[in-house]
């Protein structure tokens, strides 16, 4: 497909999974399967639909299993990011791979773990029509409370009529729910910390810059968080 603003996207698959066990135990979450799929394998096969070349998988807990899977895949290509030595959650793993070269300016990022179904357009194609490197340092596909299946929480953001993102205040609730996938800018890592960090801190940073915006994603996201949740995700793929 044309009209990528990216031909990379980073796949986020070096957690821990500790909510999902004991589905955990033996295996990461990413192969953790649902209707007999790996998870990571429904993040792959849409990132290869939308035409992106390249997915770069981060790996730390039992990572011999998952490079084993991954890399017998010809479409999309996968690089790895190797996080053996020290797991450093989103943000110190994006920097990682950016560091080694592995990710251009700019590029997608999914969690590893997702599951979702596009509406009316490809979720990474729409990304990319919507992107605006001069005034975005990320955009985050969001998704109402209606749109989501297993998600029980207050939400995560407001969004302003342009699309700028603000966090959900305490106490409250917020009409939007990160996807955990975005199209982010080199920019949004600039001067990061080093090691281990969340992204978070550098959402933070680009919320005050009014550089973090938000996407309201048309389809169904499915999250897959917990072992109570892969029943109800199997029952929505079957009725699709």
């Amino acid at each position: 497909m044309t009209g990528l603003a990216s031909d990379t996207a980073m796949l986020m698959a070096a957690g821990l999974g500790k909510r999902m066990r004991p589905l955990t135990a033996t295996q990461p979450k990413p192969l953790v399967r649902v209707k007999g799929k790996p998870l990571i394998d429904y993040a792959l096969d849409r990132i290869e639909s939308a035409g992106i070349a390249k997915a770069v998988v981060n790996v730390h807990y039992l990572a011999d299993s998952l490079e084993a899977h991954v890399t017998m895949r010809a479409r999309p290509e996968v690089a790895l990011s190797d996080e053996r030595a020290e797991l450093l959650e989103t943000g110190g793993g994006m920097v990682k791979a950016r560091d080694a070269g592995l990710l251009p300016d700019p590029f997608f990022c999914s969690n590893a773990d997702s599951i979702w179904l596009d509406g009316p357009r490809n979720a990474f194609l729409d990304l990319s029509a919507h992107w605006d490197a001069e005034r975005m340092d990320a955009l985050l596909l969001v998704v109402p409370h209606d749109q989501t299946l297993n998600f029980d929480g207050k939400g995560d953001f407001y969004m302003g009529p342009r699309g700028q993102l603000s966090r959900k205040l305490p106490g409250r609730i917020a009409p939007f729910i990160y996807t955990g996938i975005q199209l982010v800018s080199h920019r949004l890592l600039r001067d990061a910390p080093e090691g281990k960090f969340s992204t978070n801190i550098l959402w933070d940073r680009a919320i005050e810059e009014e550089r973090l915006y938000g996407l309201a994603f048309s389809g169904l996201w499915i999250e897959v968080g917990r072992p109570a949740h892969v029943k109800a995700a199997e029952e929505a793929l079957s009725r699709g």
